[in-house]
Protein backbone atom coordinates (compact mmCIF):
# COMPACT_ATOMS: atom_id res chain seq x y z
CA UNK A 1 0.00 0.00 0.00
CA UNK A 2 1.49 3.69 -1.32
CA UNK A 3 -0.48 6.06 0.61
CA UNK A 4 -0.32 9.94 -0.04
CA UNK A 5 -1.72 13.25 1.72
CA UNK A 6 -1.55 16.41 0.83
CA UNK A 7 -3.50 19.51 2.65
CA UNK A 8 -3.92 22.95 0.92
CA UNK A 9 -5.78 26.39 1.75
CA UNK A 10 -7.98 27.38 -0.35
CA UNK A 11 -10.42 30.39 -0.34
CA UNK A 12 -13.96 31.17 -1.78
CA UNK A 13 -15.94 34.53 -1.72
CA UNK A 14 -18.88 34.80 0.13
CA UNK A 15 -21.85 36.39 -1.73
CA UNK A 16 -21.66 39.46 -0.03
CA UNK A 17 -20.79 39.65 4.08
CA UNK A 18 -21.89 36.91 6.71
CA UNK A 19 -21.88 38.52 9.63
CA UNK A 20 -23.01 36.97 13.08
CA UNK A 21 -22.85 38.74 16.65
CA UNK A 22 -19.25 37.77 16.83
CA UNK A 23 -18.25 39.47 13.29
CA UNK A 24 -18.04 39.66 9.75
CA UNK A 25 -16.32 37.91 7.06
CA UNK A 26 -16.29 38.29 3.38
CA UNK A 27 -14.78 34.63 2.39
CA UNK A 28 -14.44 31.32 3.55
CA UNK A 29 -10.92 29.80 4.04
CA UNK A 30 -11.09 26.12 4.01
CA UNK A 31 -8.50 23.25 3.78
CA UNK A 32 -8.57 20.73 1.86
CA UNK A 33 -7.37 17.21 2.33
CA UNK A 34 -6.34 14.51 -0.01
CA UNK A 35 -5.88 11.11 0.40
CA UNK A 36 -4.39 8.85 -2.29
CA UNK A 37 -3.47 5.33 -2.26
CA UNK A 38 -2.60 3.31 -5.45
CA UNK A 39 -3.90 5.88 -8.00
CA UNK A 40 -7.20 6.81 -5.86
CA UNK A 41 -8.24 9.61 -4.00
CA UNK A 42 -10.41 10.65 -1.20
CA UNK A 43 -10.94 14.11 0.01
CA UNK A 44 -12.41 15.95 3.09
CA UNK A 45 -12.56 19.25 3.89
CA UNK A 46 -12.93 21.21 7.05
CA UNK A 47 -13.41 25.10 8.19
CA UNK A 48 -11.39 25.75 11.36
CA UNK A 49 -13.56 27.95 13.63
CA UNK A 50 -11.53 30.62 16.18
CA UNK A 51 -14.55 30.26 18.67
CA UNK A 52 -12.78 26.74 19.35
CA UNK A 53 -9.35 28.24 19.33
CA UNK A 54 -8.52 27.02 16.15
CA UNK A 55 -6.56 28.75 13.27
CA UNK A 56 -6.07 27.68 9.41
CA UNK A 57 -2.47 27.51 10.26
CA UNK A 58 -2.93 25.37 13.39
CA UNK A 59 -5.24 23.29 11.76
CA UNK A 60 -3.13 22.50 8.62
CA UNK A 61 0.11 21.63 10.92
CA UNK A 62 -2.14 19.45 12.55
CA UNK A 63 -3.22 17.62 9.58
CA UNK A 64 0.32 17.60 8.25
CA UNK A 65 1.18 15.81 11.26
CA UNK A 66 -0.66 13.16 10.84
CA UNK A 67 1.54 11.89 7.68
CA UNK A 68 3.46 9.55 8.97
CA UNK A 69 0.53 7.43 10.69
CA UNK A 70 -1.62 7.62 7.49
CA UNK A 71 1.56 6.07 5.74
CA UNK A 72 1.93 3.47 8.24
CA UNK A 73 -1.95 2.53 7.82
CA UNK A 74 -3.85 4.27 10.06
CA UNK A 75 -7.85 3.79 9.43
CA UNK A 76 -10.68 5.77 11.12
CA UNK A 77 -10.83 4.05 14.23
CA UNK A 78 -7.61 4.58 14.85
CA UNK A 79 -8.06 8.54 13.29
CA UNK A 80 -10.19 8.58 16.62
CA UNK A 81 -7.81 7.78 19.22
CA UNK A 82 -4.97 9.61 18.01
CA UNK A 83 -6.67 12.84 17.06
CA UNK A 84 -9.06 14.55 19.03
CA UNK A 85 -12.46 16.46 17.46
CA UNK A 86 -12.39 19.29 15.52
CA UNK A 87 -11.92 20.71 12.30
CA UNK A 88 -8.15 18.72 11.54
CA UNK A 89 -9.86 15.37 12.25
CA UNK A 90 -13.03 16.02 10.11
CA UNK A 91 -11.07 16.86 7.28
CA UNK A 92 -9.01 13.81 7.23
CA UNK A 93 -11.96 11.23 8.53
CA UNK A 94 -13.67 11.99 5.24
CA UNK A 95 -11.09 11.99 3.26
CA UNK A 96 -10.90 8.27 4.25
CA UNK A 97 -14.30 7.48 4.10
CA UNK A 98 -14.43 9.08 0.16
CA UNK A 99 -11.13 7.10 0.03
CA UNK A 100 -12.85 4.04 1.43
CA UNK A 101 -16.18 3.92 -0.93
CA UNK A 102 -14.01 4.78 -4.44
CA UNK A 103 -11.60 1.65 -3.45
CA UNK A 104 -14.29 -0.64 -3.03
CA UNK A 105 -16.76 0.97 -5.87
CA UNK A 106 -19.43 1.81 -3.64
CA UNK A 107 -20.95 4.33 -1.97
CA UNK A 108 -20.67 5.85 1.22
CA UNK A 109 -24.53 5.85 1.27
CA UNK A 110 -24.32 2.28 1.41
CA UNK A 111 -21.40 1.58 3.59
CA UNK A 112 -23.44 4.19 6.87
CA UNK A 113 -26.91 2.67 5.93
CA UNK A 114 -28.78 6.34 5.37
CA UNK A 115 -32.28 6.44 4.80
CA UNK A 116 -33.49 5.26 1.05
CA UNK A 117 -34.28 8.50 0.28
CA UNK A 118 -30.44 10.15 0.17
CA UNK A 119 -29.16 6.31 -1.39
CA UNK A 120 -31.70 6.86 -4.11
CA UNK A 121 -30.60 10.71 -4.45
CA UNK A 122 -33.98 12.61 -3.45
CA UNK A 123 -33.62 15.64 -2.54
CA UNK A 124 -34.63 17.28 1.12
CA UNK A 125 -35.35 20.71 2.50
CA UNK A 126 -32.36 22.53 3.92
CA UNK A 127 -32.95 25.66 6.72
CA UNK A 128 -31.01 29.27 4.20
CA UNK A 129 -29.51 31.18 6.70
CA UNK A 130 -30.30 35.37 6.90
CA UNK A 131 -27.17 37.03 7.83
CA UNK A 132 -27.59 39.43 10.68
CA UNK A 133 -27.74 43.49 9.73
CA UNK A 134 -30.29 45.97 10.74
CA UNK A 135 -33.90 45.12 11.10
CA UNK A 136 -34.55 46.33 7.97
CA UNK A 137 -31.64 44.52 6.17
CA UNK A 138 -32.57 41.40 7.87
CA UNK A 139 -36.23 42.28 6.49
CA UNK A 140 -35.25 42.70 3.28
CA UNK A 141 -33.31 39.88 3.65
CA UNK A 142 -37.05 37.86 4.73
CA UNK A 143 -38.63 39.41 1.74
CA UNK A 144 -36.38 38.14 -0.71
CA UNK A 145 -35.81 34.56 0.56
CA UNK A 146 -40.20 34.35 1.80
CA UNK A 147 -40.85 31.29 -0.18
CA UNK A 148 -38.26 29.19 1.42
CA UNK A 149 -39.76 27.25 3.80
CA UNK A 150 -37.04 27.27 6.68
CA UNK A 151 -35.13 30.30 7.27
CA UNK A 152 -32.09 30.74 10.02
CA UNK A 153 -31.61 34.32 11.50
CA UNK A 154 -28.92 35.14 12.69
CA UNK A 155 -29.73 37.25 16.12
CA UNK A 156 -27.38 38.53 19.38
CA UNK A 157 -27.79 42.48 19.81
CA UNK A 158 -29.16 44.13 22.08
CA UNK A 159 -32.42 44.95 19.80
CA UNK A 160 -33.28 41.45 18.60
CA UNK A 161 -36.90 42.20 18.98
CA UNK A 162 -37.48 44.88 15.63
CA UNK A 163 -35.05 42.35 14.10
CA UNK A 164 -37.11 39.09 14.83
CA UNK A 165 -40.57 41.20 14.12
CA UNK A 166 -38.91 42.65 10.61
CA UNK A 167 -38.25 38.98 9.43
CA UNK A 168 -41.41 37.48 10.76
CA UNK A 169 -43.70 40.32 8.68
CA UNK A 170 -41.26 40.03 5.68
CA UNK A 171 -41.94 36.17 5.73
CA UNK A 172 -45.28 35.38 7.55
CA UNK A 173 -45.64 31.76 5.87
CA UNK A 174 -41.73 30.54 6.76
CA UNK A 175 -40.40 28.26 9.52
CA UNK A 176 -37.66 30.33 11.32
CA UNK A 177 -34.88 28.94 13.53
CA UNK A 178 -33.29 32.12 15.72
CA UNK A 179 -29.58 31.38 16.49
CA UNK A 180 -28.38 34.05 19.06
CA UNK A 181 -24.91 32.48 18.78
CA UNK A 182 -24.54 32.74 22.96
CA UNK A 183 -25.75 36.48 22.76
CA UNK A 184 -28.69 36.07 25.14
CA UNK A 185 -27.90 36.62 28.72
CA UNK A 186 -30.11 35.45 31.64
CA UNK A 187 -31.37 38.64 32.53
CA UNK A 188 -33.17 38.66 29.34
CA UNK A 189 -33.87 35.04 28.07
CA UNK A 190 -37.08 34.81 29.31
CA UNK A 191 -38.25 37.56 27.44
CA UNK A 192 -36.84 36.18 23.80
CA UNK A 193 -38.33 33.06 24.41
CA UNK A 194 -41.50 34.64 24.79
CA UNK A 195 -41.38 36.74 21.96
CA UNK A 196 -40.17 33.80 20.12
CA UNK A 197 -43.23 32.36 20.84
CA UNK A 198 -45.04 34.74 20.18
CA UNK A 199 -43.82 34.74 16.88
CA UNK A 200 -43.99 31.06 15.66
CA UNK A 201 -40.53 30.19 15.95
CA UNK A 202 -40.15 26.58 15.94
CA UNK A 203 -36.74 26.46 16.99
CA UNK A 204 -33.57 28.23 19.06
CA UNK A 205 -30.21 28.01 18.86
CA UNK A 206 -28.10 28.32 21.65
CA UNK A 207 -29.46 31.40 23.29
CA UNK A 208 -26.71 31.71 26.23
CA UNK A 209 -23.09 31.05 26.22
CA UNK A 210 -21.77 27.23 26.61
CA UNK A 211 -21.13 26.85 30.66
CA UNK A 212 -23.24 29.78 31.42
CA UNK A 213 -26.51 27.87 30.23
CA UNK A 214 -28.06 25.73 33.91
CA UNK A 215 -31.08 28.72 33.95
CA UNK A 216 -31.93 26.43 30.78
CA UNK A 217 -33.18 23.69 33.35
CA UNK A 218 -34.68 26.09 35.56
CA UNK A 219 -37.32 28.10 33.75
CA UNK A 220 -40.06 26.87 31.36
CA UNK A 221 -39.00 26.80 27.38
CA UNK A 222 -41.87 27.54 25.39
CA UNK A 223 -39.65 27.09 21.99
CA UNK A 224 -37.29 24.04 22.15
CA UNK A 225 -34.02 24.92 22.80
CA UNK A 226 -31.21 23.75 20.40
CA UNK A 227 -27.50 23.16 21.88
CA UNK A 228 -24.65 24.37 19.22
CA UNK A 229 -21.64 25.76 21.24
CA UNK A 230 -22.19 23.52 24.37
CA UNK A 231 -22.11 20.29 22.58
CA UNK A 232 -19.52 18.77 20.34
CA UNK A 233 -19.10 15.16 21.03
CA UNK A 234 -21.13 11.66 21.93
CA UNK A 235 -19.88 12.38 25.83
CA UNK A 236 -21.52 16.19 25.92
CA UNK A 237 -24.82 15.17 25.43
CA UNK A 238 -25.86 13.25 28.52
CA UNK A 239 -25.50 16.20 30.62
CA UNK A 240 -27.64 18.51 28.64
CA UNK A 241 -30.40 16.56 28.65
CA UNK A 242 -32.41 19.07 31.12
CA UNK A 243 -31.58 21.91 29.44
CA UNK A 244 -31.68 21.25 26.00
CA UNK A 245 -34.25 19.72 23.53
CA UNK A 246 -31.97 19.58 20.64
CA UNK A 247 -28.55 19.65 19.29
CA UNK A 248 -26.64 20.78 16.62
CA UNK A 249 -24.40 17.87 14.74
CA UNK A 250 -21.38 19.79 13.14
CA UNK A 251 -18.85 17.55 11.44
CA UNK A 252 -15.89 20.58 12.03
CA UNK A 253 -17.25 20.15 15.37
CA UNK A 254 -17.30 16.57 16.35
CA UNK A 255 -14.09 15.92 13.72
CA UNK A 256 -15.72 14.16 11.28
CA UNK A 257 -18.46 11.83 10.20
CA UNK A 258 -17.32 8.78 11.91
CA UNK A 259 -18.03 10.39 15.73
CA UNK A 260 -21.41 12.28 14.01
CA UNK A 261 -23.03 9.22 13.32
CA UNK A 262 -22.04 7.16 16.77
CA UNK A 263 -23.50 11.14 18.40
CA UNK A 264 -26.27 11.27 16.19
CA UNK A 265 -27.76 7.79 17.20
CA UNK A 266 -26.76 8.56 20.91
CA UNK A 267 -28.68 12.04 20.96
CA UNK A 268 -31.62 10.39 19.43
CA UNK A 269 -31.37 7.44 21.86
CA UNK A 270 -31.73 9.97 24.35
CA UNK A 271 -34.88 12.08 23.44
CA UNK A 272 -33.06 15.07 21.41
CA UNK A 273 -33.96 16.36 17.95
CA UNK A 274 -31.05 16.66 16.11
CA UNK A 275 -30.23 19.61 13.62
CA UNK A 276 -27.08 18.77 11.37
CA UNK A 277 -25.70 21.94 10.44
CA UNK A 278 -22.61 23.52 9.15
CA UNK A 279 -19.68 26.21 9.05
CA UNK A 280 -19.41 28.54 5.84
CA UNK A 281 -17.76 26.11 3.63
CA UNK A 282 -18.15 24.78 -0.06
CA UNK A 283 -20.26 21.65 -1.07
CA UNK A 284 -16.75 19.50 -0.75
CA UNK A 285 -17.71 19.83 3.82
CA UNK A 286 -21.83 19.72 2.62
CA UNK A 287 -21.55 16.02 1.10
CA UNK A 288 -20.84 14.07 3.74
CA UNK A 289 -23.34 15.90 6.30
CA UNK A 290 -26.12 15.91 3.80
CA UNK A 291 -25.95 11.85 4.05
CA UNK A 292 -26.13 12.07 8.19
CA UNK A 293 -28.75 14.56 7.35
CA UNK A 294 -31.71 12.93 5.56
CA UNK A 295 -33.37 11.81 7.85
CA UNK A 296 -32.60 14.47 10.87
CA UNK A 297 -35.17 16.81 12.17
CA UNK A 298 -33.72 19.60 11.10
CA UNK A 299 -31.07 20.38 8.32
CA UNK A 300 -28.62 23.51 7.99
CA UNK A 301 -26.27 22.77 5.16
CA UNK A 302 -26.36 25.89 3.26
CA UNK A 303 -22.73 27.11 2.78
CA UNK A 304 -22.71 26.64 -0.91
CA UNK A 305 -25.47 29.09 -1.11
CA UNK A 306 -23.87 31.79 1.02
CA UNK A 307 -20.52 31.75 -1.47
CA UNK A 308 -20.17 33.43 -4.47
CA UNK A 309 -18.70 30.59 -6.18
CA UNK A 310 -18.27 26.89 -5.32
CA UNK A 311 -16.29 24.22 -6.36
CA UNK A 312 -17.05 22.26 -9.86
CA UNK A 313 -19.50 19.32 -9.77
CA UNK A 314 -20.95 20.74 -6.40
CA UNK A 315 -23.97 20.02 -4.24
CA UNK A 316 -27.18 20.09 -6.93
CA UNK A 317 -29.58 22.51 -4.86
CA UNK A 318 -33.18 23.85 -5.97
CA UNK A 319 -34.52 26.63 -3.95
CA UNK A 320 -34.09 25.19 -0.49
CA UNK A 321 -34.07 21.54 -1.54
CA UNK A 322 -30.21 20.02 -1.50
CA UNK A 323 -29.98 16.64 -3.20
CA UNK A 324 -27.33 14.16 -1.89
CA UNK A 325 -23.91 14.31 -3.62
CA UNK A 326 -22.51 12.77 -6.61
CA UNK A 327 -19.44 10.48 -6.78
CA UNK A 328 -17.64 13.25 -8.69
CA UNK A 329 -17.79 15.60 -5.39
CA UNK A 330 -17.90 13.12 -2.93
CA UNK A 331 -18.77 9.93 -1.43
Amino acid sequence: MTRHLEATIETFPIAGVFTISRGSKTQAEVITCTISENGISGRGECVPYRRYGETIEGVLADINAMKTPLLQGLDRAGLQERMKPGAARNAIDCALWDLEAKRGATRVADLIGVATTAAEGAPFPTAYTLSLGTAEAMGEQARRNASRPLLKIKLGTEDDESRLRAVRDSAPHARIIVDANEGWTEDNLAFHLALAAELGVCLIEQPLPAGKDGMLAAIPRPVPVCADESVHSTEDLAALADRYDAVNIKLDKTGGLTEAIRMKAEAQRLGFAVMIGCMVGTSLAMAPAVLLAADADYADLDGPLLLARDRENGLRYEGSLVYPPTPSLWG
